[in-house]
């Protein structure tokens, strides 16, 4: 890259200023997450209700959610709305670490680090809608439907939220793929010729990640496996555009 031949930034404040800025963004997000919590706390029967509609329409007729744990009508409600709030805030949370790591960078480095942030808020949010929109729903038919006959479903609400907590993360980082891709290469760490030959070994790696994030299921495996391969694609893709633009400055 042209820019890195400039003189590198000056880091010219002593190690406890940067602490300083450290830890005065760290608060910040924790009121970022607190202030998304409180408002999202009275509403968090709603949330947990409209979390789990997936699998509710699935349910047999008179049959419901159940709580086996003492405190679960509690601790459910107020562990959603947590992991609510942080994902709520997850721009604002970024934007804090942008602006503590913006003065070490260069300025080539900061053109492409804002389009790479912003894809990597928007490619989270499309994991969480894909995972709520179509694998949940993929996933609690399939389990409601291979039930053996006379056993009653009945799923824990705490169950139930640990388990599409766990799709949900699982969804929203196999989205970043691209991004994660395109900084690898950028950094040096490998190449797009590189990544190109390892295809097949990426693709059965692809299904061995699913297989041990999502259920036993061959549905569940494949609605992750599947998208992460394309996503891998997505990035070599990108990938290739950048290592060009980085050869032809380079060139000039």
């Amino acid at each position: 890259m042209s820019d890195n031949t400039q003189s590198p930034p000056e880091f010219t404040q002593p190690l406890v200023h940067h602490l300083i800025e450290l830890r005065n963004r760290l608060l910040k997000a924790m009121i970022f997450i607190l202030v998304a919590f409180l408002c999202l706390y009275s509403f968090s029967n709603e949330l947990y209700l409209l979390l789990s509609k997936p699998l509710e329409t699935l349910l047999p007729a008179g049959s419901s959610m159940i709580a086996t744990g003492v405190a679960s009508p509690f601790l459910v409600p107020f562990k959603l709305t947590l992991v609510s709030a942080i994902f709520i805030t997850i721009p604002f949370l970024l934007h804090q670490v942008w602006g503590f790591m913006a003065p070490a960078l260069y300025k080539g480095e900061k053109r492409l680090a804002v389009p790479l942030l912003v894809s990597s808020i928007v490619l989270f949010y499309l994991g969480l809608a894909f995972a709520y929109f179509v694998v949940l729903p993929l996933v609690f038919g399939f389990f409601t439907a291979i039930g053996p006959e006379g056993v009653n479903f009945l799923p824990d609400i705490n169950n139930i939220l640990n388990f599409i907590l766990k799709l949900f993360f699982a969804f929203g980082l196999a989205f970043e793929i691209p991004v994660a891709t395109i900084l690898m290469i950028m950094a040096g760490m490998t190449t797009v010729e590189s990544l190109s030959k390892k295809r097949p070994a990426i693709f059965v790696g692809c299904f061995v990640v699913g297989m041990f994030v999502t259920p036993p299921d061959v549905i569940s495996q494949s609605v992750l496996a599947v998208p992460m391969y394309l996503l891998f694609e997505i990035g070599i893709f990108f990938g290739r555009l950048v290592s060009g633009a980085e050869k032809s400055s380079d060139s000039r």
